[in-house]
């Protein structure tokens, strides 16, 4: 019986990400080129770019696409209650600028107003697409989450001025050492090792299986939206998806 209704799963998230492929992929933005960039189209969201959340709170709304959700109360790359009515799900890469923008000017407030009552959980997912640096940095992150500072290493590689200073191997220890991260020994096994690899291909395939070829993007309880957009974009889509679900911004609950 598990097995059928993995099929089933599979199956109807298959024909979800058929649709978020045209809406991620053909979604238009406003691109700037990293001086390296990788071999395929790399693009990052503009904050200005266009996001369909209408007043209807099911329009645009996938809900195979919530299946994506992992909610694995043991994933140190998510925050808020793994039962949360509403999960964000976010493709972003540590070189990226609007990925920086949306990680300091809106993700706390997000955090403050929905995560720490309940309504919201936000499950990263590591999205390298401007070349090498990208892909040690996603490393890196993985690596501090296995000692649980996956957040505070996203915090300091986010920060203004940071991607410009590279993330190359001392880079990376520094920023473990700003974000807490007791062992740097083994965070540096843990980075250059195979589980970090498998980790972040597994991200980086979800995205482009998605069609998502520029950062950031996001799903809001199946509801695609591309671009670091203005805060109240995304409070309307996490209050909508809330509503959607029959509970407000009220949750209870401890567990991750």
């Amino acid at each position: 019986m598990p097995k059928n209704n993995n099929k089933k799963k599979n199956i109807a998230i298959g024909a979800g990400v058929a649709v978020a492929a045209l809406l991620l992929g053909a979604a238009s933005y406003s691109a700037t080129r990293p001086d390296e960039p990788s071999s395929v189209t790399a693009k990052e969201g503009s904050p200005d770019s266009p996001a369909d959340v209408s007043a209807d709170p099911r329009a645009g709304v996938y809900p195979e696409l919530a299946e994506l959700a992992r909610r694995d109360a043991k994933d140190p790359l998510a925050q808020g209650r793994k039962d949360a009515p509403v999960v964000l799900i976010e493709y972003a890469d540590f070189k990226c600028g609007y990925c920086g923008k949306f990680a300091r000017d809106t993700e706390p407030g997000l955090v403050k107003k929905y995560v720490d009552e309940g309504t919201l959980r936000i499950e990263w997912r590591n999205f390298p697409i401007f070349g090498a640096d990208s892909e040690s940095a996603a490393r890196g992150a993985w690596a501090a989450g296995q000692q649980g500072k996956f957040w505070q290493f996203h915090e300091a590689a986010y920060a203004d001025g940071s991607k410009e200073k590279g993330f190359g191997g001392d880079r990376l220890k520094e920023l473990a050492k700003q974000a807490g991260v007791k062992d740097i020994g083994r965070f540096s096994d843990d980075a250059s090792g195979a589980a970090a690899k498998a980790a972040v291909k597994k991200d980086q395939e979800e995205a482009y299986g998605l069609g998502a070829t520029s950062t950031p993007s996001f799903l809001v309880n199946g509801r695609p939206i591309s671009g670091a957009q203005p805060d109240e974009i995304f409070d309307q889509a996490i209050e909508q998806a809330a509503a959607a679900e029959g509970k407000g911004a009220s949750g209870k609950g401890s567990d991750k």
